[in-house]
């Protein structure tokens, strides 16, 4: 079995793929890094801030847009009802049906699709306001693995039904703002959106079908060579997150019976936090610039920490916060005119840098070095820190 951890975890399967917890207690406890279990506690504070603050900060705002939309006809509600009975009636049978391998029994789809129908709300309002998009992973894992520990195929499962209906979601309600600022018809709007979920969820279905019958050993990194394109990195974090949260479960990593308890404390923190934010406003109603504190957004983005450095978010807050400044201080020019539309430009572009340098650099394994690509331009921070270490004559390094 292939994953990414240092973690034994053919010893602690069963024939059943569920854990088997006599071998588990002689192996011993699951071990993550400090900054892999920081990143996780901040997903807990991220969930938790999300609905601190859109309660303290949002309310009913009255919008041009909706006044002359009112124009076009609605979309029928029974569209909706339609789609959402027959997308539930399809994973029921899924789930009844192909119990022993989903294992995911019907009241967990059940409430998966009940956790994405609360926080659609309060995470579309920050997507909305911010283009940010905090996520249900995190949390739809940890819940399930505390309500059905031992089986990582249901937590997987539970995490698409209740954290990727509600990414879909947002997506779609995205796509309906951008024709809400358009003036294109909502019907049009929601057919174009229907049919175009049909034909990409076709697509990506055949095209994973057939690339799993036809490349020799995919995902399986230790049978491929160094520069193959198929190890399934994404796939491997995934299947490290069933490890962790279904299979061995939160409550021995997370809970009393594992090394990481406090890392529960983030939600608290993250509850709290927009209060501070809020009693300041309360404070110093004059002072504008403390609305622009969003708290789910930094500390969304400081959870993603692992993959990105320091250069990536030094230039996302300068470039943010001198956007910011002159939308706040010009609001009456085009710079709150047209800033959906640069915001638009910057995605596109960076859309298209993506396709050409894949083409031009990755599929030829060439790379280009410059400033941007060398490192955080600290050498001494690979350095040793242990007393008398010399690394030479031509080493950067300070000798303690």
């Amino acid at each position: 079995m292939s994953n990414g951890t240092d973690y034994d975890i053919n010893a602690i399967v069963n024939k059943q793929f569920e854990l088997d917890y006599d071998a588990y207690n002689e192996l011993g406890r699951v071990n993550i890094s400090t900054f892999f279990a920081l990143s996780y506690g901040l997903s807990f504070a991220t969930i938790a801030a999300t609905i601190s603050h859109v309660g303290l900060f949002y309310g009913k705002d009255p919008d041009i847009h909706t006044k002359l939309m009112r124009t076009y006809e609605d979309i029928p509600a029974w569209w909706f009802y339609s789609l959402t009975v027959l997308s539930m009636a399809v994973a029921l049978i899924l789930c009844t049906v192909l119990i022993d391998q989903v294992q995911l029994p019907w009241w967990g789809l059940v409430f998966a699709c009940g956790m994405s129908f609360v926080f659609t709300l309060p995470i579309s309002i920050i997507t909305a306001t911010t283009n940010q998009a905090p996520g249900l992973n995190v949390i739809s894992e940890y819940a399930m693995g505390l309500i059905r520990p031992g089986y990582p195929i249901a937590n997987v499962c539970f995490k698409v039904y209740g954290y990727m209906s509600m990414s879909q979601a947002v997506a779609f309600l995205s796509d309906f703002k951008l024709g809400h600022y358009m003036k294109i018809p909502p019907r049009s709007m929601f057919v174009v959106q229907f049919v175009g979920t049909i034909v990409a969820g076709t697509i990506n279905l055949s095209v994973a079908w057939w690339l799993l019958g036809s490349v020799e050993n995919i995902c399986h990194i230790e049978k491929l060579s160094a520069n193959s394109p198929w190890t399934c990195p994404n796939d491997r974090v995934f299947f490290d997150a069933s490890v962790i949260w279904g299979l061995v479960g939160p409550r021995r990593i997370f809970g009393p019976l594992g090394n990481y308890a406090a890392i529960n404390y983030f939600f608290l923190i993250g509850a709290a936090s927009p209060f501070v934010v809020y009693i300041f406003h309360r404070i110093f109603p004059d002072q504008k610039w403390i609305l622009l504190i969003n708290l789910p957004v930094l500390i969304n983005a400081t959870a993603s920490m692992p993959p990105a450095t320091a250069v990536n978010y030094n230039s996302w807050l300068l470039v943010g916060t001198i956007f910011n400044f002159f939308v706040f201080r010009y609001r009456k020019r085009w710079w709150q005119r047209y800033n959906y539309i640069f915001s638009a430009a910057m995605d596109a572009g960076v859309a298209f840098m993506a396709v050409l340098l894949y083409f031009a650099l990755t599929m030829q394994n060439r790379s280009i070095v410059w400033w941007g690509t060398a490192g955080e331009h600290c050498p001494l921070a690979i350095c040793p820190t242990a007393k008398g270490v010399d690394l030479g004559p031509d080493s950067v390094c300070p000798v303690f």
